[in-house]
């Protein structure tokens, strides 16, 4: 099994690409939950804080995608550093009128600045298209290690950010987070090696990667995806609440991240065969039928038993994460243009924020209008659009990818969904 990932780094810069790309995108996973921490241990309200995150979460929506065309266009190294120092200084400026209690409307203007946050997620795979390209296995195989790194990120970013606003001092998450991203992008950038070369055609063509067809169908499915994430986490924090054991929400969804670290594993060693839109369509599926257990279990059973019955569910709904997500990373490097490669990951991680805003919100409405075990319904709305989505959306992918097929034939003799 590990001699797949042992061939991924074979290529001279990959190792030294991938970690600073892990550092620099742990800030994703830790400054919303951080400045939520933050503002509701200094100014006392949750309303507010929950407000500036949202904020931030919106203006990374807009801004992030023409970030990251920019990259397309002109390179990473050129682009990432200066988007790097703004956000910093944004972030600057928010920890600043946190501290000296500055009025509200300071937050939102700085929350908003810092959604030039670049997207080392989508960089670093755009680094693993330009090396593997044409040696698809190994390629499945980097979108499978990126997909846990991102788990990874996941579980540890929050935890560490929410563990020192509490025990520190309130403006320490958000801070470290900065320290994070100043250092992963310095070294990022340094690697200058690996990255992909800026595609002439990229600066001629003024047709945004949004207006390409199968790409939206995969966005609207993140949407989806998103919002049973974002669901997930409000909901089972509240029902570890109801159940008189609140501290235990950390570990249940730790162990729906392991089910999804588990799953991109040992997909990660798969060679696979088949169309490639259907088993991103089959994916979506199974995410959509594992979140039924989740509302049963948690409508019938009550109290301990109530809360491990809820943990293994969510561990057995992981394992259907990652190699989704390992399959969507692989539609957009087939979809879009090498030239807007970028950008279109982007795009797709743009919509799973979206909908992760979406999906905080609706069930934390449904909480309090029904109560915690009812709040499942949202994940399992939220699933069923999705398949909603990529069922309609099937015929799209097919063509986008027939279309890849004819452009880059060289890349279809291996055997990996084609």
């Amino acid at each position: 099994m590990l001699s797949s990932y042992r061939q991924i780094f074979a290529a001279p810069g990959s190792l030294a690409f991938s970690s600073a790309g892990f550092i620099a995108r742990l800030p994703i996973s830790m400054t919303g939950i951080g400045i939520i921490t933050m503002l509701s241990e200094l100014r006392g309200t949750f309303g507010v804080a929950s407000l500036v995150a949202a904020t931030m979460a919106v203006s990374a929506a807009v801004l992030g995608p023409q970030v990251s065309r920019l990259v397309d266009r002109h390179g990473q190294r050129r682009i990432i550093r200066p988007a790097a120092a703004l956000t910093l200084l944004a972030a600057a400026g928010l920890l600043l009128c946190a501290r000296f209690e500055a009025p509200d409307w300071t937050l939102f203007v700085f929350a908003a600045g810092m959604g030039v946050m670049p997207s080392a997620g989508a960089m670093v795979r755009a680094r693993w298209a330009h090396l593997y390209r044409d040696e698809a296995p190994r390629l499945h195989s980097a979108y499978s290690f990126e997909a846990v790194v991102d788990e990874v990120c996941f579980i540890v970013g929050p935890i560490l950010s929410v563990m020192l606003a509490t025990s520190v001092f309130p403006e320490a998450g958000v801070l470290l987070s900065g320290i994070f991203l100043a250092v992963g992008v310095a070294l990022f950038a340094a690697q200058r090696t690996t990255e992909p070369p800026v595609h002439p055609a990229s600066r001629q063509t003024g047709r945004p990667a949004i207006l390409n067809r199968g790409l939206q169908v995969l966005i609207l499915t993140f949407v989806s995806t998103g919002a049973i994430f974002g669901s997930v986490e409000v909901v089972t924090v509240a029902f570890t609440k109801a159940q008189g054991h609140a501290g235990t929400s950390g570990p249940i969804l730790a162990l729906w991240a392991f089910g999804s670290c588990l799953a991109g594993v040992v997909f990660g060693t798969l060679k696979l065969t088949g169309s490639m839109a259907v088993r991103f369509l089959g994916g979506v599926v199974l995410m959509a039928v594992s979140m039924v257990p989740l509302l049963v279990v948690a409508e019938s059973v009550n109290g301990v038993g109530g809360l491990v019955a809820v943990g293994g569910a969510l561990l057995i709904a992981g394992v259907a994460i990652s190699p989704t997500l390992i399959t969507a990373a692989a539609l957009v490097e087939r979809l879009v243009p090498a030239a807007q490669l970028t950008e279109g990951m982007t795009w797709t991680i743009t919509g799973l924020a979206m909908g992760v805003a979406a999906g905080s919100s609706a069930g934390g409405l449904v909480v309090d209008a029904a109560g915690a075990a009812a709040g499942y319904w949202v994940p399992v709305a939220a699933g069923l659009f999705g398949v909603l989505a990529a069922l309609a959306g099937l015929g799209r992918l097919r063509s986008g990818l027939a279309a890849g097929k004819a452009a880059v034939p060289s890349a279809e003799t291996v055997d990996l969904g084609r």
